[in-house]
């Protein structure tokens, strides 16, 4: 069914004003001025009048709320790749349809992805602490600030989607040798292609690996996929990078594996309670042994508009009665 001419669009977050001016050209908007995350009672009154309600990842789009939607709400136009802030088999029950940006952010995280697997075992953050801190560079010596060589390592890529193929195609120019874990292998021609190797058994490639890149979504089926047993499958001079989600690692038993020099060391992007840092982690970080960064990797402002630009496609396609091409459907996630 079409929506009004102009359908009134709550938006949760401050967006690029690129995006935030084209939205008020199309539609009756309703823009979050101050950028502070709304509350639950705020996300429940804008779904209360909104025809098309626009989150993002600091969101929590559950049940409960969802059964206090108006009858007017018929879009969730999530600003983001993931939606596993919004639960969308209950959407779908509801009769409201759900769409995200996909394929925008690929090359940005992966980016991101290749910075942190070269700023870990090199000690990238840690030596430029030296120059910057309180403490004094003595200069050049043959056996200080030895980190570790990338050039012929084993990668190995936890979910080789988009994002997996735009690591492993960066990381292949670095010279690491590209291991990757799916439910289903890739066909072969990709495998050609990114001179990958497939493991059937996560445990195995797991026990095998110098660097390991979390890039799979977060779903129930991948919640702490890296439990506690698996990461102690690591080899004590490993190191784990995390991009995707922080519900993806079991964050607890990371820290410790690596206090207990049983893991290398990690670069984390994202965490299992954003925004808040376990204080361990800000440890390991002033000692070298981490590299975080407040999950940014897909923070770049060509991304954000052309995430913004997915959004209103995906709204003027349901106001028009179309199906919006960014559909997620529950068989999806």
């Amino acid at each position: 069914m079409p929506l009004s001419r102009k359908p009134l669009v709550v938006i949760t977050r401050k967006l690029p004003e690129a995006v935030e001016v084209r939205m008020r050209e199309l539609f009756d908007v309703r823009l979050n001025e101050t950028d502070r995350p709304m509350s639950r009672e705020e996300l429940a009154e804008a779904m209360g009048i909104a025809e098309v309600l626009v989150p993002t990842v600091t969101d929590r789009i559950d049940a409960e709320l969802i059964s206090r939607a108006g009858p007017q709400l018929k879009l969730i136009a999530n600003f983001g790749n993931g939606v596993d802030n919004i639960d969308v088999k209950e959407a779908h029950a509801h009769g409201l349809t759900v769409t995200n940006t996909p394929n925008v952010l690929n090359e940005d995280t992966a980016d991101m992805t290749m910075a942190l697997i070269l700023a870990v075992p090199r000690r990238l953050t840690e030596g430029a602490a030296v120059l910057t801190g309180e403490g004094e560079w003595q200069g050049w010596s043959p056996t200080w600030m030895l980190g570790r060589r990338i050039s012929g390592k084993r990668l190995g890529i936890v979910g080789l989607g988009r994002i997996g193929i735009a690591v492993a195609r960066r990381a292949r120019a670095f010279g690491l040798s590209i291991n990757y874990h799916n439910r289903q292998r890739m066909s072969e021609a990709i495998e050609t292609a990114l001179g990958a190797t497939w493991w059937e058994s996560l445990d195995q490639m797991l026990a095998h690996m110098d660097i390991v890149s979390v890039n799979c979504p977060s779903t129930p089926a991948t919640f702490h996929l890296l439990s506690a047993r698996r990461l102690e499958l690591l080899q004590p001079t490993a190191y784990i990078v995390n991009t995707s989600r922080g519900d993806v690692i079991d964050e607890n038993a990371l820290i410790r594996l690596i206090e207990e020099d049983r893991i290398a060391g990690a670069g984390l992007d994202v965490f299992d309670n954003e925004p808040t840092l376990d204080p361990r982690l800000r440890e390991l970080a002033r000692k070298g042994k981490v590299v975080v960064s407040p999950h940014m990797s897909s923070a770049t402002i060509e991304g954000r508009i052309e995430m913004g630009e997915k959004v209103i496609i995906n709204i003027r396609m349901m106001a028009d009665g179309d199906r919006p091409p960014d559909r997620v459907l529950p068989s999806m996630v």
